[in-house]
């Protein structure tokens, strides 16, 4: 069996600054470092197989900090799994989008969902698929770290699981971490914001709408 952890990065100025980023290459500020640090710490926890990520800077930075706390190589680099893109709405705050874009008129070269997973769900699978079974714990479970972000996860989380387990204002935490395991060749949820054991609470909890006024 082969378990995936999908984590969202850490925070960047555009996320304090309630800016949709999406295609955009942000980097992550000093929080977000911080955040994708304490992701490592509690990941190392267990152990894991590698680390794969999105392309962005803003996860490959994520991914390859959190390699370097489990002792495994650089993350690989999967070009799949980067964030849903947003089109003429990136760079603008909700405020923004709400003026330029009010509700009912199409956003110019916004992904949409079904093309979103069309292309995240099979790299997902394949990521699972091609890994081993078992990081040497004698647990014989494959297990890979995903460094991704928000309306990925999102769009995973409610496709395998349905809205009983993550509804509208739930939010997706910078440096949380998600487990699905591959079943009949498919994604099975284990677990939203995986405690890993017993620390799954930090500071700094707020509504979804405040990270993304898209995703709404």
């Amino acid at each position: 069996m082969t378990l995936l952890y999908l984590v969202r990065h850490g925070e960047t100025d555009w996320n304090r600054a309630r800016r949709i980023q999406g295609a955009t290459d942000i980097p992550l500020n000093d929080l977000g470092r911080s955040q994708a640090a304490e992701a490592g710490d509690l990941l190392a926890r267990r152990s894991f197989d590698r680390v794969v990520a999105s392309p962005l800077s803003r996860a490959a930075e994520t991914g390859s900090i959190i390699a370097a706390r489990l002792g495994l190589p650089a993350p690989q680099l999967v070009p799949a799994v980067a964030e849903r893109r947003y089109g003429d709405a990136e760079g603008l705050t909700g405020t923004e989008v709400e003026q330029r874009f009010p509700t009912g008129t199409p956003v110019p070269g916004r992904e949409g969902r079904r093309e979103l997973l069309a292309r995240v769900l099979p790299a997902l699978v394949d990521i699972a698929r091609s890994t081993g079974d078992g990081a040497g714990d004698g647990t014989g479970e494959g297990r890979v770290v995903v460094a991704t972000h928000g309306a990925v996860i999102r769009a995973v989380v409610t496709h395998v699981a349905g809205d009983d387990v993550l509804h509208l204002g739930t939010p997706i935490r910078n440096g949380s971490i998600h487990s699905f395991e591959l079943r009949d060749g498919g994604l099975v949820l284990r677990e939203f914001d995986d405690p890993i054991e017993d620390e799954s609470e930090r500071a700094g909890t707020f509504a979804f709408d405040w990270q993304n006024a898209l995703e709404k």
